[in-house]
């Protein structure tokens, strides 16, 4: 096997076991089998281990999010228009996988696992600048509320996404049915306009 196509699989079979079983109970062996892969320190050889396979998935993510990030942000003027720059871009890639996928739940896990969370944080740090500009543009048009409220809802809104698409990618493996991905990016990036504009009670 090519050693392209050996990561290709290797990163394939993570994000799928990821998925199903949770980032903390799937063995580096485990990954290197289901990907057909003989040698059982294929992870540790193709990436330097488990830190170095996460950060591979992590970052094949967000490279492939952030030109449709840019391309959006840049005809953005309004929060709406920002949020969408954030949210749409998901929801496409996700209509772009076939069914069925993991990437959405597989993405979900990373944000809840304490460990993995970190990473991403880290990565998207260095891997999306412009999904970063735009929660800068997103704060900066809602100055007039208290920035620590602000900034607890775009961490919620994090959460609702991940969760949300999670759940939708999950019923669609079940049913066999593609997600109308459309709708549910335009359903999700309202839905956050609004939670971020909402009165704070005092």
């Amino acid at each position: 096997m090519p050693r392209h196509d050996a990561r290709h699989e290797l990163l394939d079979a993570a994000e799928r076991l990821f998925a199903v079983h949770g980032i903390p109970n799937v063995s580096d062996r485990r990954i290197a089998e289901a990907a057909a892969n003989t040698n059982h320190s294929a992870v540790r050889y193709y990436f330097g281990g488990r830190a170095g396979l996460l950060r591979a998935l992590l970052d094949r993510h967000q490279d492939a999010l952030e030109p449709e990030r840019a391309r959006l942000f840049a005809e953005s003027d309004s929060l709406l228009g920002d949020i969408r720059a954030l949210v749409l871009p998901l929801t496409t890639l996700y209509a772009e996988l076939p069914i069925p996928s993991w990437r959405a739940r597989f993405l979900d896990q990373a944000q809840h696992d304490p460990t993995t969370a970190a990473l991403v944080r880290e990565v998207g740090a260095v891997h999306a600048p412009a999904a970063k500009e735009i929660v800068g543009s997103v704060v900066d048009r809602l100055a007039h509320l208290d920035r620590a409220v602000v900034e607890g809802r775009a961490t919620l809104m994090v959460h609702i996404v991940s969760s949300a698409c999670a759940e939708i990618e999950g019923r669609a493996e079940r049913s066999g049915e593609q997600p109308l991905w459309s709708q549910v990016g335009t359903f999700l990036c309202d839905a956050i306009a609004g939670m971020l504009q909402a009165p704070i009670t005092q």
